[in-house]
């Protein structure tokens, strides 16, 4: 079977053995021709060179001379003639034994390319059977897998109807559970105990004197005896009482006037210099700490920077009445110190330490409000999901079969439609 090439040139077809047989004769015929010539001119060379050599001779040498040559001439001629055949012939030979190779080596090219195509066309033809069987027994497993997953829906439909009652029954218990958590976490967050915060109040305020001041004395005043809540005894550098601060400490929502008196009294009692009440609610006439009748006044955020100023005052005092100078000399030097530049810039400082304390204090309520939102939203969507349920139970079951309400009848409006 012929091979067709294709000319990248012109496109042209046409069958390898042509081209192969067609370029051996071109190059032989160039090879012959290239011979012929290259003889041709060693021919003339030796010509030319053996007239020189004849015309050097005799005269009387001219007619043998000419014979010679003509039987020299006829003598290369028939030598040369041979030689260019023997050559030909060789070279002949030599072109159809290649051809015949690449005839032979062609033939076994095309015979194993037919087995190539043979093989790959049977490896198509058992792939396809093998996907064909692959698709047979998946297409079989298929249809038992369906089968088995019916029946299993089935049963588990059947377990579902029968666990959808016990669970909706579940359900309505959690959501009436966590509805009365709800309310009673809020009620607890917004409310609290009034004594547990006014006790976490005694003992912070007391913690907090403590660590302020080390060298001070902070007594603490036991529950069911008349007094204040702390005591703190103001100690100088030297280790002497320079005098006493008594401290009440309320938590209430509202500030009441008959605490100042009995304060009064208890300081009176206690040989105390200073009393001062730590409340959450401030009286009405006043929006930050101050002395009202005697009593000093502040939120449990300025009690800090208010002790700092006391007891500065209080050991001021107590090193001018030990001095040597007269009570009105003293209380001068009390006066000109309050009213002096120094204590200006003191109150300055301490201010901006208060505002500081009480913006932290409000970024905290912020947040705390924050999160008590989130949990109504998460309440809110609880009852949302349970309307749904309710919707969806009594729809099927009717609205007299089952009671899905989680709230009962006096909180009704809160529920969401």
């Amino acid at each position: 079977m012929a091979t067709d090439i294709k000319c990248p040139q012109c496109g042209h077809l046409f069958a390898i053995e042509e081209a192969v047989s067609e370029q051996y004769k071109r190059d032989l015929r160039d090879q012959m021709i290239a011979f012929n010539k290259k003889k041709e001119e060693e021919y003339q060379q030796k010509l030319s060179e053996f007239s020189r050599q004849l015309q050097t001779q005799q005269e009387n040498f001219n007619k043998k001379l000419v014979e010679e040559k003509k039987q020299l001439q006829l003598s290369l001629e028939e030598n040369l003639r041979k030689t260019i055949n023997a050559d030909f012939e060789n070279q002949l030979r030599m072109l159809e034994q290649s051809i015949k190779d690449n005839e032979e080596k062609l033939k076994t090219a095309r015979q194993k390319e037919l087995e190539f195509l043979q093989r790959e066309q049977d490896l198509k033809n058992k792939e396809l059977e093998l996907e064909l069987s692959v698709q047979r027994k998946l297409h079989q497993e298929r249809e038992k897998l369906s089968e088995e997953i019916r029946k299993i829906e089935e049963q588990r439909a059947a377990a579902r109807e029968t666990e959808y009652q016990m669970r909706t029954k579940e359900l309505e218990k959690q959501l009436d559970d966590q509805k009365k958590l709800a309310d009673e976490m809020r009620r607890k967050a917004e409310q609290g105990s009034m004594q547990l915060q006014g006790e976490v109040q005694e003992l912070a305020l007391e913690e907090m004197l403590k660590s302020t001041f080390p060298f001070d004395i902070i007594s603490e005043v036991g529950k069911g005896v008349k007094g204040a809540d702390c005591i703190q005894t103001v100690r100088n550098d030297f280790g002497q009482e320079c005098g006493k601060i008594i401290y009440e400490s309320k938590r209430t929502t509202s500030f009441v006037m008959d605490w100042i008196e009995k304060l009064k009294k208890d300081m009176r009692s206690q040989g105390a210099h200073l009393a001062v009440i730590v409340t959450k609610t401030m009286p009405k006439d006043m929006d930050y700490f101050g002395e009202k009748n005697g009593v000093w006044i502040c939120s449990f955020t300025e009690v800090k920077a208010l002790a700092y100023v006391l007891r500065d005052g209080i050991i001021r005092i107590f090193n001018a009445s030990k001095s040597q100078q007269n009570k009105g000399d003293k209380m001068q030097l009390l006066y000109d110190y309050i009213t002096s530049s120094e204590f200006n810039e003191q109150w300055k400082a301490i201010r901006e330490g208060f505002l500081s304390m009480k913006g932290s204090i409000q970024r905290e309520r912020d947040m705390m409000e924050k999160l008590w939102k989130a949990r109504e939203k998460q309440i809110e969507k609880v009852l949302l999901n349970a309307s749904h349920i309710k919707g969806s139970v009594e729809g099927i079951a009717g609205q007299d079969s089952i009671d899905m309400n989680l709230l009962e009848k006096g909180n009704e409006e809160l529920q969401l439609d």
